[in-house]
């Protein structure tokens, strides 16, 4: 695939399901690519790009062009805030409290956020359970924090589309008492058109833009 193909395929998938390809925003995922490589889909009009590493990030950014909005797409340690802190602009990552009092620390206000949300219940991912967002939300706006939405990752080998409807019926869910809580992160490259189908306004894809996939990705993304 392509950074063009990809995109004609939100596209179609967007217009078969009703809504406007303008509400789905693509993030491009750079882990493990080099500067040149990102480069390469930058000069193709793409501006969005998610890493997952910090130390990787903060190697990459400040050598690339300053109009690049960066996204921290993975899981994040609270020692490692004050790297991602100062480089994105969104945080798909929050999922705790603990992270949450280490993310309002630092000059200025602190970006805004995702709270991922363990969408199947698996306990080696990361992300709140279902039941306890919308308290987890409340105590992330009580911070100070800017909540925009929310993030998820389907099992593997699953059907993604029950996922990605219960996350979509949960922004729903919590918008009544929060309605800033408006966007929804989910899909990647074995996904992107089922999160379409189902709402999503974020999609993480990196591996079906990037051929050879990079070394040591094994996720979807």
């Amino acid at each position: 695939m392509s950074l063009e193909e990809v995109r004609s395929r939100v596209v179609a998938a967007a217009r078969t399901a009703g809504r406007d390809p303008d509400q789905v925003r693509l993030v491009v995922v750079s882990k493990g690519r080099t500067e040149e490589e990102i480069l390469e889909v930058y000069h193709q009009g793409q501006r969005h790009f998610g890493e997952s590493r910090a130390q990787e990030l903060v190697a990459k950014a400040p050598h690339l062009p300053d109009d690049i909005v960066w996204h921290f797409v993975g899981p994040l340690q609270r020692n490692k805030v004050r790297m991602v802190r100062p480089v994105v602009a969104l945080l798909h990552s929050m999922d705790r409290l603990r992270l949450s009092e280490a993310w309002v620390k630092g000059p200025g206000l602190p970006p805004p956020v995702l709270v991922q949300v363990n969408i199947g219940h698996e306990p080696q991912k990361s992300g709140a359970d279902l039941s306890e967002v919308p308290a987890l939300i409340e105590r992330l706006l009580a911070l100070g924090l800017e909540v925009r939405g929310l993030m998820a990752i389907p099992p593997l080998r699953s059907d993604p589309h029950p996922f990605f409807r219960r996350l979509a019926d949960l922004r729903q869910e919590v918008a009544r008492t929060f309605p800033a809580v408006s966007e929804l992160s989910m899909g990647m490259t074995d996904d992107f058109e089922a999160a379409v189908a189902e709402g999503a306004t974020i999609l993480r894809v990196g591996r079906a833009i990037f051929t050879p996939a990079a070394p040591g990705d094994g996720n979807r993304r």
